[in-house]
């Protein structure tokens, strides 16, 4: 029986926990190749052992911090080398920082959002950009929240990224109308991951949908039959 992601190469960043982890085994589950990003060697043996379990489908392993620009063009190269193309890229990885009024931030954590949720994205987009037109249907996925398109008092650096990465990716669309790509926006909204506990500690994790029950608007958006482009999704849970 065919599976909706049957032969594709499928990149995900921050994949060793929370939606990057479901997304990855739910794209293994579909029969693509997951390469799979995170800064934890050991995180993604075993997400690696968990995929083949389950499975049959052997991952790709690219331990890797984000906050290291030059290393993601390198896995470009490589991946060149390996697969020739890529056809889904996942931008999952994500920074909280703190949660404090604007002006009490410390440049520091600005400068490390900033850098993990904007300018490790647009490293990727400009990495992975002619490996997704080798594709016969490359499908980009960016990670968003509503803090960034909706104003909320003390999420400071964090909404500002999620904005600045909005208009990233819509502009992205803009320039790849013409191509056989397409690239689009998802907000999960509330969801049961570690980064969510961080910022709302006295919420009942249980109140809130997990993550692999989004799993599917990631198959969905990154399947060469969807054809939306430049969109803002939110994430339903799967019926």
């Amino acid at each position: 029986m065919s599976k909706r992601l049957d032969g594709r190469i499928a990149l995900v960043t921050g994949a060793s926990r929370g939606i990057g982890r479901a997304v990855a085994k739910r794209y293994a589950e579909e029969g693509a190749h997951p390469i799979l990003v995170a800064r934890t060697q050991a995180a993604l043996e075993e997400l690696d052992d968990e995929i083949r379990s389950e499975t049959g489908v052997e991952s790709t392993l690219v331990p890797l911090d984000l906050r290291d620009f030059d290393a993601i063009d390198k896995v470009g190269a490589a991946m060149y080398e390996r697969f020739g193309k890529l056809d889904i890229l996942v931008a999952n990885a994500g920074l909280l920082g703190v949660l404090t009024p604007m002006h009490q931030l410390d440049p520091k954590v600005w400068d490390e959002v900033m850098s993990v949720n904007l300018t490790a994205c647009f490293r990727l987009l400009r990495s992975m950009d002619p490996l997704l037109r080798a594709s016969d249907s490359g499908r980009s996925i960016y990670v968003t929240s509503v803090v960034g398109h909706v104003p909320r008092a003390f999420w400071s650096a964090y909404a500002v990224s999620k904005a600045g990465l909005d208009m990233m990716v819509r502009t992205y669309a803009e320039e790849i109308t013409k191509t056989n790509m397409r690239v689009n926006i998802l907000n999960p909204g509330a969801t049961r991951t570690g980064m969510r506990a961080a910022a709302m500690p006295g919420e009942d994790p249980n109140t809130l949908k997990t993550p692999e029950s989004i799993a599917h608007e990631f198959v969905r958006l990154g399947s060469p039959e969807c054809d939306l482009n430049g969109e803002m999704i939110t994430a339903e849970p799967e019926a």
